[in-house]
């Protein structure tokens, strides 16, 4: 796939994305008034990553990662048909492990369950009992999550990425849909309310799945079960990549579950008041980012497999131009109007401005690091399109570990309501550390990436040092102009500075990055 043509694709699922992502911050905005930023929040958060690990683990995570290089060799070497056959018989067998891990989780949940609501009166925390009921309900949703998730796989090998990126909007418009249906009804309690929500998300999950089931035989590939062939050479390939990288997934999502539990010990509001900060950030991270590693694992996948290392090293750098050209001053944007967004955003109802404080910290944080993010996304495709599941594990495992201390240091030596932003600035960290890790593995391995033309010295800055430059001069130019509308109408103050940073940075993109910008359109009309 040439690098316009993977730009086009980016763009496909970036608008897409975009979407999705629009429809969620309404949705965290409605989220944030009827049911806060407090104790069902944190409980709502706790919960919900639990189906999110699956997801991980067996569906977008680690099985596309396993899956999608052995499944587009399958089509480019043996045609559709044995590669559906493939497609059919790793979904059959991945959707009847998640049934039989369902049934079991389940039935301990309810026993649990009936357990602490009987004795509650001498535990004394009914927000045990809520984290408890929420994953009863959220449980199952790890079936439809993971059956639609690999839809999006097979939709993605094939190169069909409008279907996949739209499908994550079902979600929110299901959520939407619950939290406005309790808008006439403001004296349910908000346990209540949440239990709500998380019902919603059920009946989405399943909606989703439908949809990418029947885009998938649009497609070519069927969603009818198979039951036979479980033993294939291709099946043992998948599922010997599908381990290792489960492993590393695995490690990030119990880092993910250690982050939440570590916030409820730092406070009873802190997991909460760290995922509306997430959210925030996943706006710019979620577009632009997602949308890159989602294109560039096909991509990278086909390139090596024809043997086209060079091809590969100019998708990774112009996408890595094309990617920080957006970061950079989206980074920029958030750190100094942190405050502010999160104000507009979410400060209404049950969040009041202590939430907006406590959230516009961490999302400070996250914001620093926003770059580091999308910079990984674009890395961990180059070994899994190589089939190389371990070096992204190793790297996980030890950034995990990393982040695990880092975690308990912030929680045990920081002040209460600075926790959170110890916690956030930790991820940060480790995502330096195994961005640095990645690239000087597969430096050793490939060679040159092609990254120091772009990144630059200083001596002979590239394009990526004007982009940070223009990007901090953005930043100070926002800053100033704070004060000048701070006594207006919230909202439109933080679009005429939104507006401001735009303009700024506009200008010193032509100025100082005019090749840069003339690369981006030319490849967006082709």
């Amino acid at each position: 796939m040439s690098a316009p043509k993977t730009l086009r694709n980016v763009f496909t699922v970036g608008a897409f994305t975009m979407l999705s992502r629009v429809l969620g911050l309404v949705r965290e905005v409605l989220q944030a008034c009827l049911i806060g930023a407090g104790v069902a929040q944190s409980a709502f958060a706790l919960a919900f990553a639990v189906p999110n690990m699956a997801r991980k683990l067996f569906g977008e995570g680690a099985l596309t990662a396993a899956f999608v290089p052995v499944f587009k060799g399958e089509v480019e070497t043996v045609g559709l048909e044995k590669a559906e056959r493939l497609a059919r018989i790793v979904m059959t067998m991945v959707l009847a492990v998640l049934a039989c891990a369902v049934a079991v989780a389940l039935a301990a949940l309810v026993a649990a369950d009936g357990l602490l609501t009987g004795w509650r009166a001498f535990v004394g925390d009914d927000r045990r009992c809520l984290v408890i009921s929420l994953v009863i309900i959220l449980v199952p949703y790890m079936i439809a999550i993971c059956g639609a998730a690999f839809g999006m796989g097979v939709l993605n090998a094939l190169g069909r990425f409008k279907a996949s990126s739209f499908m994550p909007a079902f979600l929110n418009l299901f959520w939407i849909a619950a939290l406005v249906a309790l808008v006439p009804f403001p004296a349910l309690p908000v346990a209540v309310r949440v239990r709500i929500v998380a019902g919603a998300i059920l009946v989405a999950g399943f909606a989703q799945t439908a949809f990418m089931f029947r885009c998938m035989s649009r497609a070519g590939v069927s969603p009818r079960p198979l039951f036979s062939g479980w033993g294939s050479e291709k099946v043992r390939l998948v599922w010997r990549n599908l381990g290792i990288a489960a492993l590393g997934a695995g490690a990030v999502q119990v880092n993910y579950m250690l982050d939440q539990v570590l916030g409820q010990i730092a406070s009873p509001w802190a997991a909460g008041v760290i995922g509306y900060a997430e959210r925030l950030m996943d706006l710019p991270l979620g577009v632009i980012g997602v949308a890159f590693g989602t294109v560039l694992l096909p991509t990278f996948a086909g390139l090596f497999a024809k043997g086209d290392v060079e091809g590969a090293r100019e998708a990774l750098s112009s996408s890595v131009r094309s990617l920080m050209f957006v970061m950079l001053p989206s980074a920029a944007g958030l750190l100094v109007l942190a405050p502010e967004i999160t104000r507009v955003v979410y400060e209404r109802g049950e969040f009041d401005a202590l939430a907006t404080v406590r959230v516009s910290r961490a999302l400070a944080v996250y914001a620093a690091g926003l770059g580091l993010f999308g910079f990984q996304k674009t890395l961990v495709p180059w070994f899994h399109a190589q089939n190389d599941m371990k070096t992204p594990l190793r790297v996980s495992v030890l950034t995990v570990a990393v982040n695990a201390v880092l975690n308990i240091l912030a929680v045990w030596l920081l002040p209460v309501e600075w926790r959170h932003v110890g916690l956030a600035l930790s991820t940060v960290l480790c995502a330096a550390i195994g961005c640095a890790l990645l690239v000087a593995i597969a430096r050793r391995r490939n060679g040159s990436l092609g990254l120091r033309k772009t990144f630059g010295v200083l001596g002979a800055p590239g394009p990526l040092l004007k982009m940070l430059a223009a990007s901090i001069l953005m930043g100070f130019a926002v800053a100033a102009a704070k004060p000048l509308v701070a006594n207006g109408p919230a909202l439109i103050a933080l679009v005429a500075l939104i507006a401001l940073g735009a303009v700024v940075y506009g200008v010193l993109s032509l100025l100082f990055m005019r090749g840069q910008v003339r690369e981006l359109l030319r490849r967006r009309r082709r």
